[in-house]
């Protein structure tokens, strides 16, 4: 089967839309292009559609589609051959293959340190995922130790304002595309948000980022690309506390 009808999995999707991301950068693409490669490269099953967004970006590919040469068929044979007639095959060096050391999952480490690494933080996080999608988490909704929002051009907001706590401390790991993130905490909870790296957006902190003395203390931590996250009280508190109720 060619390279180019071979399917291609989630992150060398993610990987292309990276790729775009710093054509973006370099001004070959303007942002209106960006976001309809993106379109395209979030909906390709193979290599060939995943290298369509790719191809007319000079020093920016993912998967040549090379085709081995021809050799001259021999009598009564039609076709390539493989190896070429007369062909010398290199000597090759035996070499001891070891078994590879297989990732053992981590617990989650307590109320003080971050969610434990593995593909998507803690694992016992809440997982909230979103591809140009609008994604809301509100309400009395129950909220583990950890949450990860793994997004790409979406709009979330991640309501805790009327959320069951298990935990007085919650860890918030991001990782994001171009997307818009809102995290609404009651007006007594406190946020750090000094671990988040915004390359080309905004990360803004809107309420009290400690010490850490309320009911509630989220930890944020992760990359916005081209997004923004935004830590807030609800609408109306701040002209709730102009009226003194």
């Amino acid at each position: 089967m060619e390279a180019r009808n071979l399917r291609v999995s989630d992150a060398e999707r993610e990987h292309v839309g990276e790729l775009l991301q710093k054509a973006v950068g370099q001004g070959m693409l303007s942002l209106g292009e960006f976001t309809e490669r993106m379109d395209t490269a979030l909906a390709a099953k193979t290599r060939g559609e995943l290298n369509v967004v790719l191809a007319d970006l000079p020093g920016i590919t993912l998967i040549s589609d090379y085709e081995p040469p021809a050799y001259p068929a021999s009598a009564g044979q039609s076709g390539y051959q493989y190896p070429a007639p007369g062909y010398q095959q290199p000597p090759v060096h035996q070499q001891v293959q070891y078994p590879q050391p297989q990732p053992q999952p981590q617990p989650y480490a307590g109320q003080s340190g971050p969610p434990a690494a593995g593909a998507y933080g803690a694992a016992n996080a809440a997982i909230i995922r979103g591809r140009m999608s609008t994604v809301t988490r509100n309400g009395a909704w129950i909220v583990p130790p950890a949450v990860v929002i793994d997004t790409r051009m979406s709009s979330v907001t991640v309501d805790f304002t009327r959320a069951v706590m298990q935990t007085q401390i919650v860890h918030v790991s991001i990782n994001d595309y171009a997307s818009s993130i809102s995290l609404i905490v009651p007006e007594e909870a406190t946020v750090d948000m000094n671990d988040v790296e915004a390359i080309g957006g905004s990360a803004s902190n809107k309420v009290r980022s400690g010490p850490q003395m309320g009911p509630l203390h989220v930890v944020v931590h992760g990359k916005v690309r081209f997004g923004s996250v935004t830590a807030k009280h609800p609408f109306g508190t701040t002209f709730r506390k102009f009226l003194g109720s």
